[in-house]
Order: structure tokens, then C-alpha cells, then sequence
């Protein structure tokens, strides 16, 4: 490795050293003041853990290819994406989260974009193999691609959070709109993060 980029590879340590500690706080303040009064779908990911997994990635992809986060709350992945090269946007249902996202990205200098709707496709239904058409914590509303001027299938990796039960709903949103080659990065909270291509799980 050269000298400058060690210190190319400092600096962004740096910056995602910071974005994750401001993470941590700003879900500390959400968890006490929005969560304890009542119910709210948002929980912080283990950052450190989906930022192992981003650097990994973007090492094996020299191009700055498009990625997208399903439920990107206050911002933080989205942002760590950004720091480590890829085009990166958002889709959140809480308009509120969108304000706090991009204020966050302008403190730390981040292009990631963020629009607040649902990150289900216009005209997508749900039915589980048992006929269940609940959704979980999935709200509803406007889907944001419009506002993003992309479709799903425009983005080479996407990544989800999903509670108990809603891991299968995503996968058969990439299977209905999503591009065959891109990757689906889960995140389990037993398992870590872990990768999809084309429905069938790959090494990250």
C-alpha cells in the first residue's frame, strides 16, 4: 500500500469513525424519547458489524457502483456507504428520520441521498406461501423511487434490516424488481450480514 493511499484509507476511517458515534447517539436520543413513549419500527443495526461488511465489498468494486437501503432511518448506513464509494440513497417512510438523515450527511460531508416513502415498488402486493399478506413493521405509503429517479433495478447491492418475518418480503421484492445480478445484504442480528444474489445466499 502507498503512503497516500494509507492515508486515504485513514481519512475514511476517520470520517466513518465519526458518522457511526453520531449514529450512536442520535439512536440513543430516539430510543428514549420516541421508542419508550411508544412503538417505533426503528432499531440501530450493529454499525460496526454492516461497516465491516460495506468496506469488504467496496474493496472488491473498484467502480462506484449504486446502492440502496431499505428503511434508512437516521441515515447512518447509507452514509457509511457513501464514505467507502458507492452512489448511495435512502428510502424512509418516517419523513421526520429523512430531516435528521440528511442533516447528518451535510454535517459529514456525505452525498448520500435520502426521500422519505416506502421502499415497496408502486402496485407491489405481499402474500406469504401460507397466504399471509401481513406485512410486519412495514408501513405503508408513496414509494420513493420516483423521487429517486431510479428504479430498483438500477441499484447493484440494496440492504435491509428487516424484524422477525420480513426478510422473505424482501427477497420477493428483488425477485419482482430487482436487477438478477445486484446483491441483497441482510442483516441478521445472530447471523451478521449476509449476501444474496439472484435468491441464493453468496460470500460476502
Amino acid at each position: 500500500m502507498t503512503q497516500d493511499a494509507g492515508g486515504d484509507a485513514a481519512a475514511i476511517d476517520a470520517r466513518l469513525d465519526a458518522v457511526c458515534a453520531e449514529g450512536w447517539a442520535i439512536w440513543e436520543r430516539f430510543d428514549r424519547e420516541v421508542r419508550e413513549p411508544g412503538f417505533h419500527p426503528f432499531v440501530a443495526a450493529d454499525y460496526d458489524v454492516v461497516r465491516a461488511a460495506l468496506q469488504r465489498l467496496a474493496a472488491r468494486r473498484p467502480a462506484r457502483g449504486r446502492f440502496l437501503e431499505w428503511g434508512s432511518a437516521s441515515g447512518i448506513i447509507t452514509i457509511m456507504a457513501d464514505i467507502v464509494g458507492f452512489d448511495a440513497c435512502g428510502i424512509e417512510l418516517d419523513a421526520k428520520l429523512v430531516e435528521t438523515a440528511r442533516a447528518l450527511a451535510a454535517r459529514h460531508g456525505s452525498r448520500a441521498r435520502f426521500v422519505a416513502g416506502s421502499f415497496l415498488p408502486t402496485g407491489y402486493r405481499w402474500r406469504a406461501r401460507d397466504g399471509d399478506t401481513r406485512k410486519g413493521t412495514i408501513g405503508d405509503g408513496p414509494s420513493g423511487y420516483l423521487q429517486l429517479g431510479h428504479a430498483l433495478d438500477d441499484f447493484d447491492v440494496v440492504f435491509g434490516y428487516p424484524w422477525g418475518g420480513e426478510a422473505d418480503l424482501m427477497h420477493d421484492v428483488m425477485r419482482q424488481y430487482g436487477n438478477p445480478d445486484a446483491l441483497l445484504l441482510l442483516h441478521d442480528t445472530n447471523l451478521g450480514v449476509r449476501a444474496f444474489r439472484g435468491g441464493r445466499e453468496v460470500t460476502l
